[in-house]
């Protein structure tokens, strides 16, 4: 008796809750190019094999044979019979654990390869995993009805494995032709890794097994085309997909960038990004991030970048127009984690993680040209903007229209700009947008922001140490420079503010957005800047402004600041110059541009550019008319501040008679 009560003891020691077998580690994904709200986390997949629930309280999940519990599914865990869960390992803590079937996990996977434990409750080694280098966005696993572990050709996550896996996968293949514009027909050739053979696409999806076979002397194309190309042998995962476009008898009148994708990606009714949908939420609102090839051709014809990385649609309003703004990123899940470029002309940078094509179809003129011509303004004005280049799209080889090419404002945006390199100070740069709450910090933390706001609404700054508190948190030159660009722009979109923080620095502001300038001589936008510090909030904090106006000394500084800029990015021949430079690439794609999206008369066009440049010229001469106003100014005043500069632009900038 006491012999079979051990033997059924030291049963219970080894299988405590179900067989060993039953719950097993059967996918891991260590370089995933899923994204989704910008993450793609690594993940584990756990299924249970038996039939019986399993209750996972207390097992854990570890990379580090040293500290097998570096990671505990929560209370009520659970993975039912025949069941499927996911550990996303983010590498980020203070996640929530996550509940049902996806949970998440602090730590990451070693994409150059590494071991995996899996313990239950008891502290039982249940499985070690040796996880081999990894293959970007292709899973490692065990096969459906299998033993041996292998790469799989398809994601199963959350389903049955595949049935077959390998131990390898096909190097990418090589297009000899370069892509480009040609003249007249071109003969495309291109080179197949050693045992395999390629299949090709022309409408722009990802080639299968099942597409056609390359030709071995070369595919002849008459039309413009963008062609895809895979290769394929049977005992390998397929390789990456290579991209090239090819533009027949287009003229080459811009930079263009062409972007080459799955139609599902794009416009599918339940997947696609650039489309509504038929949820209660947009699918162009939803953030979906989706691989894409992104080839960047120079006005010479030079293709300066062709990679894969992602691509989402960008903005907020304007998305519901049918030419949408598109946020391009690079990953390294698909390759380069930068595009190894820099179109910019005002920019010394070597590369950029993300890039934006603004569409200009929100309001044909002001996002087209007012946006672009008054952001360059600020060149050398120490204030961060985003520069632009005039471009044109093609999707899949159809002509998408005129673009803006503009630097993507995020946290590599700012670290390059500021200098910042170390990727865990990149991680903590704060970004806010108006009013600076919750919902509308973009990156980092607002409770500095929000607590510097409200000191300022309740303290006097004219007590020394109340405006040293002030002066140590924030930059005060870049918030009398931002609100001299949006009063003299009369940019009335007065919700349009975005302030940042380095960490260790000051908080720093930055012009963006300015494309409702230029509109009218009314005292827009500035009954939002210069305002009582109690007064209501309305679109962003104007209370540090304010309470620095309150000090005589900060007074005088911003408006000597106000003048030097108008002095120096006013004058209308320096204005002129910017819009007469964009006109001059706009004039020859605009014809096209009207045929393609028919959101725009050139008739209304020219009316349009006619009343922009009046406003541009003949505003900045109302500054100082309207500052007077505004801040209670006495001539004697007016004239000290602004009268040298009023005198110079009552020339410069005369009413065109």
């Amino acid at each position: 008796m006491r012999h079979k009560l051990c033997l059924l003891l030291c049963v219970l020691v080894l299988f405590p809750a179900a067989s060993l077998a039953d719950i097993l580690i059967t996918e891991v994904c260590a370089i995933n190019g899923t994204y989704v709200d910008e993450h793609a986390y690594d993940w584990v997949e756990l299924h249970n094999n038996g039939s019986k629930s399993v209750t996972l309280t207390g097992w854990h999940l570890s990379d580090s044979k040293k500290d097998l519990q570096k990671w505990a599914f929560p209370k009520g865990a659970k993975l039912k019979a025949g069941g499927y869960l996911t550990v996303y390992c983010t590498g980020e803590e203070g996640i929530n654990p996550g509940k049902n079937a996806t949970f998440y996990a602090d730590f990451k996977i070693s994409s150059g390869g590494e071991k995996l434990y899996l313990s239950d409750s008891e502290g039982n080694l249940v499985q070690t995993l040796d996880v081999p280098a990894q293959y970007g966005c292709v899973t490692w696993g065990l096969p459906s009805g299998g033993s041996d572990w292998g790469y799989f050709e398809n994601d199963t996550r959350g389903k049955k494995n595949d049935a077959v896996a390998y131990q390898g996968r096909v190097d990418s293949p090589v297009i000899l032709t370069p892509g480009g514009f040609y003249d007249g027909a071109v003969t495309i050739t291109a080179s197949a890794p050693d045992g395999s053979t390629l299949h090709y696409t022309i409408d722009g999806s990802t080639p299968t097994a099942k597409n056609e076979v390359f030709p071995e002397d070369g595919l002849e194309i008459t039309q413009t085309t963008v062609l895809r190309v895979k290769a394929f042998r049977e005992d390998a995962v397929s390789s990456p997909v290579v991209s090239a476009s090819y533009f027949i008898g287009d003229t080459l009148q811009t930079p263009v960038v062409s972007l080459v994708t799955d139609d599902k990606y794009l416009f599918n009714k339940k997947t696609g990004a650039l489309v509504k949908g038929s949820g209660d939420t947009p699918n162009y609102a939803k953030e979906l991030e989706y691989p894409v090839n992104i080839e960047y051709f120079t006005l010479e014809g030079n293709c300066q970048i062709n990679q894969m990385g992602t691509f989402t649609c960008s903005g907020h309003s304007a998305r519901v127009n049918a030419q949408k703004s598109i946020a391009l990123y690079a990953r390294n899940e698909y390759g380069d984690d930068t595009f190894i470029f820099n179109p910019f002309p005002t920019r010394n940078y070597t590369d950029y993680k993300s890039l934006l094509l603004r569409a200009a179809n929100s309001d044909a003129y002001a996002t087209r040209i007012r946006d672009i011509v008054a952001s360059s303004l600020a060149e050398g004005q120490d204030i961060l903007y985003q520069d632009h280049v005039v471009i044109q799209v093609y999707i899949n080889g159809q002509y998408w229209g005129h673009y803006n090419l503009r630097e993507k404002i995020n946290k590599h945006f700012i670290a390059q700009y500021e200098g910042v390199t170390d990727e865990d100070e990149i991680d903590r740069i704060d970004i806010l947008a108006r009013t600076g709450t919750d919902r509308f910090t973009q990156n980092g933390d607002n409770e500095d922001w929000l607590e510097l706001a409200d000191f300022c609404e309740k303290n006097d700054l004219n007590d020394p140490d109340n405006l040293q508190f002030v002066l140590d948190r924030l930059d005060v030159d870049s918030m009398f420079t931002h609100a001299a660009f949006e009063i003299i722009l009369g940019n009335v979109d007065f919700t349009n503010v975005r302030v940042y923080r380095v960490p260790g620095g000051k908080w720093r502001y930055l012009l963006f957005d300015v494309e409702a300038c230029w509109r009218n001589l009314d005292k827009t936008p500035l009954e939002y800047y210069i305002k009582k510090v109690s007064a209501k909030v309305q679109g962003f904090r104007h209370e540090p402004l304010n309470a620095l106006l309150a000090v005589p000394e900060y007074r005088a500084k911003f408006l000597t600041r106000v003048a030097e800029i108008l002095e120096e990015c006013f004058q209308w021949p320096h204005v002129e110059a910017r819009f007469d430079e964009v006109l001059a690439q706009l004039d020859p794609i605009l014809d096209r541009h009207i045929d393609r999206w028919d959101n725009m008369k050139r008739s209304n066009w020219e009316k349009n550019i006619s009343a922009t440049k009046y406003y541009a010229r003949v505003r900045p001469r109302k500054i100082p008319e309207l500052l007077q106003k505004a801040m209670k100014l006495t001539d004697e005043e007016v004239e000290t501040y602004f009268g040298e500069v009023l005198a110079l632009l009552e020339v410069t900038n005369a009413k065109p008679e």
